[in-house]
């Protein structure tokens, strides 16, 4: 499917959508507002969990520097 043949999907998409039939959850309430609060609250959770994870293994590990008073063979700057 070349470009233009995905521009005609994107754009045919909503008039697509508007012609199928209702599902089985035609008939469904609003959600409850406890319920809403709940996946609110759980989603701020996860995402603070997942942030606080990212952070920790992107953060810049602290070298020991014990090494430096090594001289290694081919290292210019270090002896």
């Amino acid at each position: 499917m070349g470009r233009a043949g995905q521009l005609l999907l994107l754009l045919l998409l909503p008039a697509i959508a508007a012609q199928t039939s209702p599902g089985s959850c035609s008939e469904c309430g609003p959600l409850s507002l406890p319920l809403l609060v709940g996946l609110v609250a759980a989603d701020a959770v996860m995402s603070l969990l997942i942030v606080g994870v990212v952070f920790a293994c992107a953060r810049p590990r602290h070298r020991s520097t014990q090494e430096n008073g090594k001289i290694y063979i081919n290292m210019p700057g270090r002896g």
